[in-house]
């Protein structure tokens, strides 16, 4: 009996997350439409006016001409080459790059202005790839409990000066994120507005973008033209990623412990019944040991 009121729970709490994850897409969708849809839309008609404004002037370019110019533009953009400029602008695949897209491609955020366009680039990103990933999870994880180990003695430190156990432990957390979101989440914005000229907001919006492993691809750092960039740029750009990640996972393992804990206090049940699978466990595995 109460075997089958936990499948129910449980089934109910599935089919609760199902519905919730749907509704979430469901709203996301209907509201980037609507906030999207019709800037797209004067962007569109703001180029196709460029383009008869251009074909006016430049009397001796037709029609046809000027769509095989914007094809080759279009291509140069798609295989990484800023069309913008002229031959002597800085290299896509420079080691600094070159070290920022290794980043991106084992961090799997992948903005996708720049991608391998040889076939012997593209077979070694796949292989890269397959290994660096599990290799950056790994990482990412021992870097994790390396950051939980020194949470620990944060709160050791904290518990001989303030003996209440639950206070030491929000306040230790509360320490270790707002620490690490000025060093993420605040002062890397600052300094990527700062040297690409863009504003908080925008610098704030690609560290977001890039930190959840989104990567759009709209805001990416040491792409423009126009600007001199260290040589090193872009190599600490990718470091301030791999570190931030790190941060980023133990902060979103803290929340899931929380939310958890708060399911425990509001629905007791759950834990009781968690305490009854382990034991139901344990037994069927002592079965199992004493029938061997």
């Amino acid at each position: 009996m109460a075997w089958f009121h936990l499948a129910r729970v449980k089934l109910n709490w599935t089919g609760l997350l199902i519905l919730a994850h749907f509704m979430y897409l469901l709203i996301g969708a209907i509201i980037f439409q609507m906030l999207e849809r019709e800037a797209e839309s004067n962007n569109r008609n703001h180029f196709q006016l460029e383009k008869l404004n251009f074909l006016a002037n430049y009397t001796c370019l037709d029609g046809p001409a000027l769509e095989k110019f914007v094809q080759v533009i279009l291509y140069a953009w798609e295989k990484g080459v800023n069309p913008s400029g002229n031959s002597t602008n800085p290299s896509n695949w420079d080691f600094s790059s070159s070290f920022f897209f290794a980043g991106t491609v084992v961090t799997t955020i992948g903005y996708g202005n720049l991608s391998p366009s040889t076939v012997s680039g593209q077979v070694f990103c796949v292989f890269y790839a397959l290994c660096g990933i599990p290799l950056n999870l790994a990482f990412l994880k021992q870097l994790g409990k390396s950051l939980t180990v020194h949470l620990g003695r944060l709160e050791r430190g904290m518990v001989a000066v303030v003996p209440h156990k639950r206070v030491v432990e929000a306040t230790a957390v509360s320490l270790f994120f707002v620490t690490g979101s000025l060093l993420f989440l605040v002062i890397p914005p600052l300094l990527f507005s700062y040297v690409e000229g863009w504003t908080f907001g925008e610098g704030f919006y690609f560290a977001f973008i890039t930190l959840s492993t989104i990567g759009f691809g709209d805001y990416v750092v040491g792409t423009d033209p126009g600007k001199e960039y260290i040589s090193l740029y872009r190599s600490l750009a990718g470091i301030w990623i791999i570190f931030a990640l790190a941060w980023l996972a133990l902060i979103l393992n803290m929340g899931a412990r929380i939310m958890e804990n708060l399911i425990i206090l509001t629905h007791p049940g759950f834990k009781k019944h968690d305490e009854e699978d382990e034991e139901e466990v344990s037994s069927s595995k002592l079965e199992v040991t004493s029938k061997i």
